[in-house]
């Protein structure tokens, strides 16, 4: 196995296990993240949303993942999270593709690619059925996942937890 392919395999591992600490280990310092639901975002901040994304999925959170490969520079991996969304409980299966690229056995970026308005209808329901493929909704999305990573984030800090 290729390093790289085990940085991944350790990744979704912690990620199984509900490790977000383990996760971001696989990190850089100045990660940069991005993904249709939460933008791009970089550093301490995509170092927290797996944290807060842990937090939230609790005991429904569930990963699965495959076809990890990697080269020296680039990777790629299959993931698919089950858990449940917003006050509703609204199951949601996310079907992802992850996309990275290292640098001195680290991921310095990690993009995870995913059908928006798939996900929407799941966890919006039929607002998202309606309007999931607009960019009014991905911008929508993207503002109030923004808005609960700040929350976030400004929680932690009063607990002082270092990222």
């Amino acid at each position: 196995m290729h390093p790289n392919e085990q940085i991944i395999t350790n990744f979704y591992k912690a990620f199984q296990n509900h490790d977000p600490q383990a996760m971001t280990s696989c990190y850089a310092k100045n990660i940069i993240f991005e993904d249709p639901a939460f933008g791009k975002i970089q550093g301490k901040r995509a170092f927290a949303m797996w944290y807060m994304l842990i937090e939230r999925g609790g005991d429904a959170l569930h990963i699965e993942f495959s076809e990890v490969q990697a080269n020296d520079y680039n990777g790629s991996a299959k993931w698919t999270a089950t858990y449940t969304y917003g006050p509703q409980k609204r199951k949601v299966i996310n079907h992802v593709v992850g996309t990275f690229s290292f640098q001195n056995g680290k991921i310095v970026q990690h993009t995870d690619h995913f059908d928006l308005w798939r996900w929407s209808r799941q966890a919006l329901g039929f607002k998202g059925f309606l309007l999931g493929w607009t960019k009014f909704m991905k911008l929508k999305i993207q503002q109030t996942t923004s808005r609960a990573l700040s929350s976030y984030l400004h929680k932690m800090k009063s607990f002082e937890v270092e990222f």
